[in-house]
């Protein structure tokens, strides 16, 4: 199960979230045994995320205060420096100046950005960690979904398996049910030295092959998947 969720989730969550989630008719004509769900749509609307990007902001204040300040900051650096570039570049555009000028704004960009990621990793880990236990969780909510509906076929759309399909066929407010059952709520501090699963992964791979062990970066990516 788990060997199609990272596709199937990295369809886009943010989206997911956006979208309502689809009824199924009435009265349809529908052929026993299919279904289709929206894995995506499952975890941004599952109660486990919900609560964890409320609760986010208030848990990580710190983080996030000291990340707009230091980009506020980085901001009032650049302000001069680039009007100082533009001016000299609309008085002579072959100033030979305005190469060092321009290395230099790079330079304080690209700096600012790696701070700004180092103060945000948490925040990136924490969602990575609640991702996570929501995807371990959710091969049992498919199952558990499928058992109760008499489903022995699932499709997905997000991966560009399903056309068309009618709504009585939807069952992503099943497995949503059977997901908030099994998990009503996710820590939302990972644990001390936890790394998201496709690292531990790579780390694993590494070492039992003798290469290099892959270092942590500095602001893991949000884990959509796996």
């Amino acid at each position: 199960m788990k060997s199609y969720l990272k596709p199937a989730l990295a369809a886009g969550i943010m989206f997911a979230a956006a979208s309502p989630m689809i009824a199924a008719p009435a009265a349809a004509q529908v052929v026993k045994g299919i279904g289709v769900v929206s894995l995506p749509a499952v975890v941004a609307n599952s109660n486990a995320y919900k609560t964890a990007e409320t609760q986010r902001p208030v848990t990580y204040k710190a983080q996030v205060d000291a990340a707009e300040a230091r980009r506020a900051a980085i901001a009032a650096q650049l302000q001069p420096l680039l009007t100082k570039y533009n001016a000299d570049q609309a008085a002579n555009a072959n100033n030979p100046a305005l190469n060092a000028q321009r290395q230099t704004i790079q330079q304080i960009g690209q700096s600012g950005q790696q701070e700004l990621q180092q103060l945000l990793a948490p925040i990136s880990l924490s969602r990575a960690y609640v991702t996570e236990q929501i995807e371990d969780r959710l091969d049992t909510a498919v199952q558990n979904a499928a058992k109760r509906k008499n489903i022995q076929l699932i499709l997905d759309p997000t991966q560009g398996a399903v056309i068309y399909a009618d709504a009585a066929y939807n069952i992503t407010q099943d497995v949503l049910n059977e997901l908030n059952t099994l998990l009503p709520s996710a820590q939302l501090v990972p644990p001390e030295g936890w790394l998201p699963r496709e690292i531990r992964e790579q780390q694993a791979a590494a070492a039992q092959g003798g290469a290099a062990v892959p270092t942590v970066p500095q602001n893991p990516p949000a884990a959509t998947g796996r």
